[in-house]
């Protein structure tokens, strides 16, 4: 494979990456919403649209493997797509938990909300940030916006704490609502295992740029 023909490949990778990141910043922005309309038809669509994501992860991995058999490709490439295929891997299972977010919709129901959900929508915006930041920072490979991924984590591990707490509060108060307590605490670390992704993202690009590992969950 001349260069020019591996160029168009890792740029072909990039562009699906994208899409996939695209794919599951939309899903999540639907399930919220969903739950929020308490609307189980919309519900129901992001779990069966799910399988577009699945398929755009294994294309991504097929790509990748491809180059690496038939190229062989050293230092920053081979770097590149390996962050890559682990990149991809983290954003479909931010889209699984738009679906979990979704089944948790459901699984309430019509039951009238036993709280307004102003803290889980606070948790989805930063977490939206959080995805959009990431898909940035990996194309621009930009280490100070990737920086940025992890502040905004902090700040949804402090609503998160928050809401569980105000949660555990509400089912002391009307242990009637304990279901629909226990789908909207589920529903809370859902978004917080999100953010924990886009922050694995942002790790990624600190390996890709600067050769070696970050925490930056610490």
């Amino acid at each position: 494979m001349a260069r020019g023909q591996f160029d168009e490949s890792l740029q072909d990778l990039q562009s699906k990456l994208m899409e996939l990141g695209r794919l599951a910043n939309t899903a999540l922005d639907a399930s919220v919403k969903a739950l929020e309309e308490q609307d189980i038809e919309k519900a129901l669509e992001i779990i069966e649209d799910d399988t577009h994501a699945d398929l755009l992860e294994e294309e991504i991995n097929d790509i990748a493997i491809l180059l690496i058999a038939k190229q062989q490709p050293v230092a920053t490439d081979l770097r590149r797509i390996i962050v890559t295929i682990k990149v991809a891997s983290d954003i479909e299972r931010i889209a699984d938990f738009a679906v979990n977010i979704a089944k948790s919709t459901i699984r309430i129901g019509k039951e009238p909300l036993i709280k307004p959900i102003q803290n889980i929508k606070k948790m989805y915006s930063l977490t939206s940030n959080m995805i959009n930041l990431t898909l940035e920072s990996f194309v621009e490979e930009d280490v100070v916006k990737a920086k940025k991924i992890a502040d905004l984590d902090d700040e949804v591990d402090d609503l998160y704490g928050e809401t569980i707490k105000e949660l555990l509060s509400l089912n002391k108060q009307k242990p009637e609502f304990t279901d629909q307590i226990t789908q909207l605490s589920f529903i809370c670390r859902y978004l917080e295992r999100a953010a924990d992704h886009a922050t694995n993202v942002a790790e990624g690009v600190f390996y890709l740029v600067k050769g070696r590992r970050f925490d930056l969950n610490a």
